[in-house]
């Protein structure tokens, strides 16, 4: 059982750390759907492109959380960036949706992507231990937010698992129905995480939470 640390010098460096971590997957969303919608849009994958957007839609809900406790009242702005919130994720189910029905009915049939593959594989072998080391400073640090925060990176890692194995169907074994089926496994993780955000159970948590600048306690 993780002990909860009462050093301030050691919650200083474990509030420093869930900052680092946060910004790094940040940033490594960013990279990753830019990468992800650009091979995704050469090879015709719609399992590819699904999971490009919902790196995207990860980052606009952070963005979002944090244009909300930019403001005096964050509270008069909290509907608002859930609603931003849910509309992207639920764009994202359709499109994806769409894009996967249209190669299932032969309308158009994804390639081979070495790039999506490699992409896939590294988020996979990155997200659990970025996880990990988030989960590990929240318990020691006390915080919940930081640790139900690492469960969402943890949920990234199912996802790239999902389309690792659906890339690698249709390039090894010419499953071409393969990559769809990804696909939709991505459009229900993003319905999920719209309703989730149109009733107010996700992303309430400032960013200021998760890196320290804000005290737990104060936010409860």
């Amino acid at each position: 059982m993780t002990t909860v640390a009462t050093d301030p010098v050691r919650i200083g460096v474990l509030r420093r750390r869930i900052r680092w971590i946060v910004a790094f997957t940040i940033a490594y969303n960013v990279v990753e759907g830019i990468i992800a919608l650009i091979a995704g849009g050469s090879a015709s994958s719609a399992a590819l492109v699904g999971f490009g957007l919902d790196s995207l839609v990860e980052v606009l809900s952070a963005a979002a959380v944090a244009w909300q406790f930019a403001s005096p009242d964050p509270e008069s702005r909290e509907r608002a960036a859930l609603r931003v919130i849910a509309v992207a994720f639920f764009a994202l189910a359709v499109y994806v949706s769409v894009d996967a029905a249209l190669s299932l009915l032969g309308v158009r049939e994804p390639e081979h992507s070495p790039v999506g593959i490699v992409l896939a594989a590294v988020s996979l072998a990155v997200m659990p231990f970025v996880s990990w080391l988030e989960r590990r400073a929240g318990r020691e640090l006390g915080s919940a937010s930081a640790v139900a925060d690492s469960t969402q990176t943890l949920l990234c890692a199912y996802l790239s698992a999902a389309v690792l194995l659906g890339l690698l169907a249709n390039s090894l074994l010419g499953w071409v129905w393969a990559d769809s089926i990804a696909a939709f496994v991505i459009a229900g993780f993003a319905v999920r995480e719209g309703l989730e955000a149109w009733r107010g159970d996700a992303c309430t948590t400032p960013v200021g939470v998760l890196t320290g600048e804000i005290d737990d306690h104060d936010h409860d």
